[in-house]
This record gives structure tokens, sequence and C-alpha cells, in this order.
């Protein structure tokens, strides 16, 4: 709670330079002062009795999370679809990653086995890859909502077949790649729509307060989320895969009742020259560049996640649900982070910040491949989480408001394509690894070139190393 009597270091915090300067050199003048961009915070001058002209300060909320949400129905709307369906993709993440390494565990090795689970990763990348440039094109043209729609629906099917495959005793591996295959394709058009159409559902003004609303329900769902799938796979697989398709199915209920316009401005320009002008847009953008390819690189090489299964059922002896916690444990760490920077934001040496916390990620990622305790290796991808969220927002931080209306839908699919090489490939890259040096060794190495890719990136970019204020844009 503040002290309305008081402005406290914390509160300072929430304040651009310019904003504190304007306020600390005229505060007299003014009976009332208006900052242009003061986060969830402003300054309030007001005169107590008996002192004359004497001015103290409260320092008050702008807005909770709550009016943000009544004042913005369609965004709470948003928000409402998009809870459900980012709890039902993680707990189809458990499901199909426990499914694959169990049936391949019938007949294979270990390394085999975690082979397969990363191999997922690669079917759904290669669709997501191939697409998530065309769908950034089409969210820049036509209605966004739509097409976030016709993409919850795709998966819901998928999610439904999945289901009907696990009532089986024997799935078809080949038919899991293909419906993976389909998840990837449809997510490659529901990720930049979904990211491109937040700005049309509330003021700019709103944006930051809105985008810590998304990332907050999205840090729940991925803590809940893992844990409730590993106890309905310990239960059954056909359950898990039957509330992953119910909710996609309420998301797109959800998302059918926003009423605001969801189609971007038209754009008559031709669609090849779209995705250039997305490509060029970020290529130019030096610091963003480095910023979301070393994010890239270092997840790729330190990505854990389809070795989980693996340390779960023959290393660290832990069952489904034991699974489920360690798949929830970075985001355990990220949402930490999280609480943290909203006390104590980054507004100093960003860049150098950056390449710390991914090369904890990297050694984070070490001790975890090396762990043979559940507490330490839970510990362990907490701050992998941690370590992860802190560039995450570093990232988002330098991209988000910059990006013109005109070129979100383009710029978040290449954003897209960085994050989903970052995960799926990344999966396919320790899967393909561990069928060759197996898992332990695998995680260790990943961890390694973690820290290589940093050291390198630190050097290769400098403008990114030096970068300073997330307040003021970095001189490139």
């Amino acid at each position: 709670m503040h002290d309305r009597r008081a402005f406290t270091h914390n509160d300072l915090a929430a304040f651009t330079h310019n904003d504190h300067a304007a306020f600390t050199h005229k505060p007299r003048r003014a009976r009332y002062y208006n900052a242009r961009n003061l986060g969830q915070f402003r300054l309030v001058p007001f005169r107590r009795r008996g002192q004359g002209r004497a001015l103290s300060f409260r320092c008050a909320m702008a807005s909770s999370p709550l009016v943000l949400l009544r004042n913005h129905r369609d965004f709470a709307r948003y928000a409402a679809a998009f809870l459900p369906v980012q709890f039902g993709s993680q707990i189809e993440a458990v499901a199909i990653g426990w499914q694959v390494y169990e049936i391949a565990r019938r007949s294979n090795s270990i390394a085999d086995s975690a082979f397969l689970v990363g191999m997922v990763g690669l079917a759904q990348f290669v669709p997501m890859f191939a697409l998530t440039l065309v769908a950034g094109t089409l969210a820049d043209k036509i209605s966004r909502k739509a097409i976030i729609m016709a993409s919850l629906a795709v998966m819901a099917l998928g999610a439904a077949i999945l289901a009907w495959l696990a009532g089986h005793e024997a799935p078809n591996m080949n038919a899991i790649f293909a419906v993976a295959a389909v998840f990837g394709a449809a997510r490659a058009f529901l990720a930049p729509s979904a990211s491109a159409l937040v700005p049309m559902l509330v003021p700019r003004s709103d944006m930051p307060q809105a985008i810590a609303v998304s990332t907050t329900a999205w840090m729940a769902s991925v803590i809940v989320g893992p844990g409730v799938g590993g106890i309905l796979v310990a239960h059954s697989v056909s359950w898990a895969y039957g509330v992953t398709a119910i909710a996609y199915l309420f998301g797109i209920g959800m998302v059918a009742t926003i009423r605001a316009t969801t189609k971007p401005t038209p754009n008559k320009t031709h669609p090849l020259t779209m995705v250039r002008e997305g490509l060029v847009y970020v290529w130019t953008n030096k610091i963003v560049f480095g910023a979301i390819s070393l994010d890239l690189v270092a997840v790729l090489l330190g990505g854990a996640t389809a070795l989980l299964p693996a340390f779960a059922t023959d290393i660290l002896n832990v069952g489904p649900v034991g699974f489920g916690i360690l798949r929830a444990a970075p985001a355990v760490g990220g949402l930490a982070m999280v609480l943290w920077l909203s006390f104590f934001p980054i507004k100093r040496r960003a860049g150098v910040t950056m390449f710390w916390a991914v090369a904890a990620f990297g050694l984070a990622t070490i001790v975890f491949g090396l762990s043979r305790s559940m507490p330490l290796s839970i510990l362990a991808l907490a701050v992998i989480g941690a370590g992860d969220m802190i560039s995450v927002n570093i990232r988002q931080t330098l991209v988000q408001i910059v990006t013109p209306d005109h070129m979100r839908g383009r710029v978040s699919a290449v954003s897209s394509v960085f994050i989903s090489a970052s995960n799926e490939l990344g999966e396919f890259e320790s899967g393909v690894l561990s069928k060759f040096v197996g898992p332990v060794i695998a995680a260790v190495i990943g961890g390694v070139g973690t820290l290589v890719v940093t050291g390198a990136w630190a050097w290769l970019f400098p403008a990114l190393r030096k970068a300073d204020s997330l307040v003021t844009p970095p001189a490139e």
C-alpha cells in the first residue's frame, strides 16, 4: 500500500526522466499536473490545511485491472477468451509430450524416445515457419477476429481427433505427428492476429496495462495448466485432450462477442511486398534484431522441454504428475520475476541486464541436466523461467509500442517466428542431441551452448550490449 502523504522511491520508478523533471521544476505554478505517461501512477498536487502554499503530493493508482476491463469491454472479452485457450494449450503440450514418450518407450530406448518427443516440436515448427509471414500479411488485410476464430476451430478439431486416437490401445504415431503439424499451422495464423488485435481494443494510453493483464493471464495458465495437465494425463490422456478441445471452443465463443471493428485499415500493397517490408523493418532495427535473435538461439540451444518426459520418467522417477510440476516450474520462476519487475523495473543498463539474464538461463540449464534431486531440478527450471522472462520483458519493451498499426501484423509475425523457433525447434534440437548422447549430456551441452552464444552476441551486437534506458529508444 502506498502512503498517500508521501511520494516514495518505488513510485518514482513509474516515471520517465522528462516527466519527473517537469514535476520537480514546476510544482508550484500549476494547480494540477497532467503527466504525459506515468504508467500506473499519477501525481496530484494538493494543499494541506494550515500550510499556505506548501504542496504535498498523493500517489494514486491511475486505474486497476478491473477498471481497465470494465472500461474496455471488448478487451475483457478478449482476455476471457484467451485465458482458457492458453490454459488448454498447456494441457495439450503436456498430453502430447507424455503420450509420445510413453508410446515410444514401449519399443525404444530412453534416447530414441526423447528424440521422438523432439520430433513433435519439429512437426509443429515446419508449418508454423512456412506460414507465419503469410499469416501476418493476412492479419494486416482482413478481420483479425475472423482469423482467430478460424484458427481456434482448427485447433479444437485437432484436440478432438487426438482424444479419439488416445482411446485406442495402440495409437498411430504418424497420426499424432500429423495433428501436431495442423496445430503448428493454426498457431501460425493465431499468433500474429491475436497480438495485433489488442491495440484495436484499448487506446494507446492503456496499452502497457493491457499488456500486463495479458501477460499475467498467460503466466497463470502456464503455471496452473501443466500441473492440471499432469493430473489429467495420470487419469486419462483422452480426458486431457477433451478438456483442451472444450477450452478452445469456449475461446471461440468469447471472441465472437467482441464488437469492435477488427479489420485493419485497407492496404493495397502487394502481399509479397508487405512480407518484405515486415522483414526489412525488423532487420534494419539492429538492436531489436539482436534482442530477438539472441532469445531465439539461446532458447533453441538451452531449451529442455523435450527432455522433461525422459527426466520425469527415467531419471527423477516422478511420474506424470511430477512431469506436470516440472513443466510448470519455469512459469513459476517467470511469474516471480514479473512481480519483481513490477516493483523494480529495469531502468538502466538494459542490454547488459539482458545478457546476464540469458547467461543465468544457460547456467541453470546445466544445473538441471546434472541434477538428480526433484527440488533442485524445480529450482533450476524456475531460474530458467526467470531469466527468460527478463529477456522477454526487454525484447517486448523495445518492439511493442514503436511499431505502427499498419505493420503490427507483419512485425508480430516475424517475432512469432523467432519465438516459435526457440520453442518448437529447440525441442527438436534437444531430441536429436539426446538420441546421440542421452538426455543428461544433451541438457548440459545446451546450457554450455547458451553461454557461448551469449558471449558471441555481446560481441556481434555492441549496440544491444550498450543499450541503457528502456524509456528512451536507444540509438542504433
